[in-house]
C-alpha cells in the first residue's frame, strides 16, 4: 500500500495486521480518485473509520488543505500517526481516537465543514453509513462536498443522503464504492 499520486506519490504506508481493518487497495484508491478528480479541489477531508488513513493521506497528497480522521482502535491510530509522519502531514492531519458516531458533534464544535467525506465502516455494521445523513442534517458538508462510501458490493445504499444524491457505484471485487454529490 502506498500514496498513489500528488506531492507524496510513492511513499509506502503501513497498515495494521489482522482482520480489524480492510485497507483500500491501491487499485481501488487510484480508481476512486480518478472518478472524483473532476469534483475534487482541495478543502477539508474527513475520514470516518480511518484504519491506516490511506484515503485521507491520498487526499492530502492530492491537494486537501487539512483533514480529520476518526478511529477508535488504538493500534490503528498509531499506524495513522506513523503514516502521517512518514508523509510529513502531521500539521495538516487531526487524528481523533474515538467512535465515529461522535465525529459530527466534534466537528460542529470546531465549526468544520467537510469538502470530502469518506465512510468505510465495518461491513457488518450497515447502519453506520447513516452517519453521512447526520453530516448533511448538521450542515457539516460544503455545497460542493463529495461523500464516498466503501461497502460490500451486495449492500444497496440509499440513493441519497438529504440533498446529496448518488453519482454512481462501481464494484471492485467484493467491494464497491458509491459516490454522492449535491
Amino acid at each position: 500500500m502506498r500514496v498513489i499520486a500528488g506531492t507524496r506519490r510513492g511513499i509506502p504506508l503501513k497498515s495494521i495486521k489482522g482482520m480489524d481493518t480492510r485497507p483500500t487497495s491501491d487499485k481501488v484508491k487510484e480508481a476512486l480518485f480518478s472518478k472524483i478528480g473532476p469534483f475534487f479541489d482541495g478543502g477539508i477531508a474527513v475520514e470516518l473509520f480511518g484504519g491506516s488513513g490511506s484515503l485521507t493521506l491520498e487526499a492530502l497528497s492530492r491537494g486537501s488543505d487539512s483533514a480529520w480522521i476518526f478511529e477508535k482502535n488504538p493500534k490503528a491510530c498509531t499506524v495513522i500517526k506513523e503514516n502521517a509522519e512518514k508523509c510529513k502531514f502531521t500539521d495538516e492531519l487531526h487524528i481523533v481516537r474515538g467512535d465515529a458516531r461522535s465525529a459530527a458533534s466534534k466537528l460542529a464544535k470546531e465549526s468544520i465543514q467537510a469538502d470530502l467525506l469518506f465512510l468505510d465502516p465495518p461491513y457488518a455494521k450497515e447502519e453506520l453509513y447513516n452517519l453521512a445523513l447526520q453530516f448533511v442534517e448538521m450542515e457539516l458538508l460544503t455545497d460542493h462536498a463529495i461523500i464516498v462510501c466503501e461497502h460490500e458490493k451486495q449492500l444497496a445504499l440509499p440513493t441519497s443522503y438529504g440533498e446529496f444524491e448518488t453519482v454512481g457505484t462501481t464494484v471492485y471485487g467484493a467491494s464497491a464504492i458509491t459516490i454522492y454529490k449535491k
